[in-house]
């Protein structure tokens, strides 16, 4: 019964893969709500409890705001607080985190 299950969950799971990692919007939710929901709302296009929507945030605002901590030259915050640390070890993730927002 057990290797009945696994095999239904085994077949379940390759189904929603897209092949080979998967396209980056995929990939960037999976890391959108692995790593940014905790602050940022679910829907990226909502506030969440602590961070502003952030659907449609441009590469390089990703990069400043993961890297850095920081804001690109000339970008005003949505929000003046600096609770947000630098993350990065998402360097590799910010292209797929820039598809998915793009959505």
């Amino acid at each position: 019964m057990r290797w009945a299950l696994a095999a239904l969950v085994t077949l379940a799971l390759a189904g929603c893969g897209e092949g080979a990692g998967g396209a980056p919007a995929a990939r960037g939710r999976t890391v959108y709500f692995a790593q940014c929901t905790t602050c940022h709302a679910t829907d990226p296009a909502r506030s969440g409890p602590v961070g502003p929507p952030v659907k449609g945030a441009p590469r390089a605002l990703l990069e400043a705001r993961l890297l850095h901590a920081g804001y690109p030259p000339g970008y005003t915050p949505k929000r003046s607080s600096a609770v947000m640390p630098a993350m990065p070890q998402l360097a590799a993730s910010i292209p797929d985190l820039a598809a998915y927002l793009a959505n």
